[in-house]
């Protein structure tokens, strides 16, 4: 069987992880052919000032016969997307029958500028987002997810989220099989669903500044659905429900149980998104007690019920929709 053809889209200034990542995730899988095109063959600095070797330039790479047509990111987007005969060989790519056309962090600037976007739903990295929904208003832009599918456009947010998206993809060539053994051999922690947010809480939540609140919070994400009332958390701490109430506030910014509850909402997305557990058996043990709890809560916090966030989310496959921007709100 012929291997699928990779072409990756670089240019001066792009993110070098933006490319590495994706690329080592298709070589590992076996049955790809990755190929490095700019504007023309040869070094390419990236951002951080490595040089990357393109093996061609776009005057002498055929567009037609790329499968997965994947255009990376970095602060050298902004100048590339003003190139035109690079602009023009990613849309060429694109109506030749590539397949699949994908993007990392704002990598997704040329695709919109070579008109592959128009009424599509699209994320990026989330410093981007107001500039892309600014300049490109016929885009849906939604930064809330790690990464996005829209018919046979890919888009995904910053850097480590371009690993995640080359997972779906040979998932979506080879199986869920194929995709966590490379996940394992690569050792990625956790091949995280495209509906997982940007904004999770260990990511943006302030940090524990002492040993006690550190211990406390710990104890909350190591099993999120245990009981985890003020008097419990105040004994993981060695403080009294008084001083750990006064102390996690200042130190984190939200109250013990407001806490709680992001951290029991992140547990039962990544739930919902990866398994078959009924609704019931995960809200039980992600702490919610009862299905109409984790409804209610998911309403309030993301606009959606748990059955249809799993429908929107479960599948790196499947489309998705629309998700509430809970990181930022909560």
């Amino acid at each position: 069987m012929t291997d699928r053809r990779i072409v990756f889209v670089v240019f001066d200034g792009f993110q070098p992880l933006d490319l590495t990542g994706p690329h080592e995730v298709f070589h590992s899988a076996g049955g790809y052919a990755c190929e490095v095109v700019a504007t023309r063959a040869g070094p390419v600095r990236s951002v951080s000032g490595l040089l990357v070797h393109a093996g061609h330039g776009v005057a002498d790479l055929d567009p037609a016969g790329t499968d997965t047509l994947v255009v990376v990111g970095g602060r050298g987007v902004d100048r590339a997307r003003e190139h035109g005969d690079l602009v023009a060989w990613v849309a060429a790519a694109a109506a030749a029958g590539a397949r699949r056309v994908a993007s990392v962090c704002s990598g997704v600037f040329l695709l919109a500028a070579a008109g592959l976007l128009d009424g599509r739903r699209v994320t990026t990295h989330w410093a981007r987002e107001e500039q892309l929904a600014r300049e490109h208003p016929e885009v849906r832009v939604d930064c809330d997810p790690i990464f996005v599918r829209d018919g046979r456009v890919w888009t995904s947010a910053g850097v480590t989220a371009g690993m995640d998206l080359a997972l779906a993809l040979v998932e979506d060539d080879l199986g869920r099989d194929v995709a966590q053994e490379v996940a394992r051999r690569l050792v990625l922690f956790l091949r995280r669903p495209g509906g997982q947010s940007q904004f999770s809480v260990a990511l943006w939540s302030r940090q524990p500044a002492t040993d006690p609140v550190r211990a406390a919070v710990a104890a909350i994400h190591a099993d999120p659905g245990a009981r985890h009332d003020i008097a419990g958390l105040a004994a993981h701490a060695g403080l009294s429900p008084r001083h750990l109430q006064r102390r996690f506030t200042a130190e984190l910014g939200a109250p013990p149980a407001a806490y709680v509850e992001r951290v029991r909402v992140e547990a039962a997305r990544r739930a919902l998104t990866d398994g078959d557990e009924p609704v019931e058996a995960i809200a039980r043990r992600c702490g919610f007690g009862t299905a109409e709890t984790l409804r209610r809560t998911f309403h309030r916090r993301l606009g959606v019920a748990p059955s249809d966030y799993r429908d929107r989310f479960r599948s790196a496959t499947g489309p998705l929709a629309d998700s509430a921007e809970e990181g930022r709100s909560a």
